[in-house]
């Protein structure tokens, strides 16, 4: 089985779908750790953001390997545990260009198809239903207002000593929203088959409880 989980930063899609894995013994592709990863490769090698072809060029040199783990995703560039770094917010700042790239997307759809290959996996990112996984059994579509999406990366930032402005977070969410749903590539759009759920005004259990009844439902309870 397949589930598909879209939607914009600080959605809380990371944080819903990991929990949802260890419940349910699904294999959690983190594809924006993924897209992070890549843009930390590039950042390390010194090349301009905006030269496309040099970024695009890594994609042979890059591996990419997410490891499930009781205190969370480990993330491997090369060997490299990267997890905590490629949340910071240079990596941040910088994601959506290097995420833009039609090479670099293509590196990263053959990776996480080759994930979901036999096996009941739980992906999320901008793109999942759309274009990684067409054809998932289940797609949802993340969402929550700015100012409390606002809120949750702030505190998420909090836990890696890092102290933002409120405002500042949301104007930097609003970019990233931006840029993510005008890209030529792959845009962050909801599929037209995916439920909408608004976590706004709902608990993080109460997503998790509402997103595994969809899941189960969709497999008769089988797992």
């Amino acid at each position: 089985m397949i589930v598909a989980v879209d939607g914009p930063s600080a959605a809380g899609k990371s944080t819903t779908v990991i929990a949802l894995s260890r419940e349910l013994n699904f294999l959690y592709i983190d594809t924006g750790a993924m897209y992070r990863a890549y843009t930390l490769m590039a950042l390390r090698s010194e090349i301009p953001l905006e030269d496309e072809s040099a970024i695009s060029a890594l994609r042979d040199k890059v591996e990419i390997e997410l490891v499930n783990h009781p205190e969370g995703m480990v993330v491997l560039l090369n060997g490299e545990d990267v997890s905590k770094e490629i949340r910071m917010d240079y990596i941040s700042k910088s994601v959506s260009i290097v995420s833009s790239y039609m090479h670099v997307r293509e590196k990263m759809v053959e990776l996480q198809r080759e994930m979901g290959d036999n096996q009941a996996v739980i992906c999320e990112g901008r793109d999942i239903g759309t274009v990684v996984f067409p054809n998932a059994d289940l797609k949802i579509f993340l969402t929550a207002d700015v100012k409390e999406r606002a809120r949750r990366r702030q505190r998420d930032l909090l836990k890696l000593n890092i102290n933002k402005e409120l405002d500042e977070i949301k104007r930097d969410l609003a970019r990233r929203d931006q840029l993510d749903s005008s890209r030529k590539i792959s845009p962050l759009k909801r599929a037209e088959n995916a439920v909408l759920i608004d976590t706004t005004f709902m608990t993080f259990k109460e997503q998790v409880n509402f997103i595994k009844e969809l899941i189960l439902a969709k497999n008769e309870g089988k797992f």
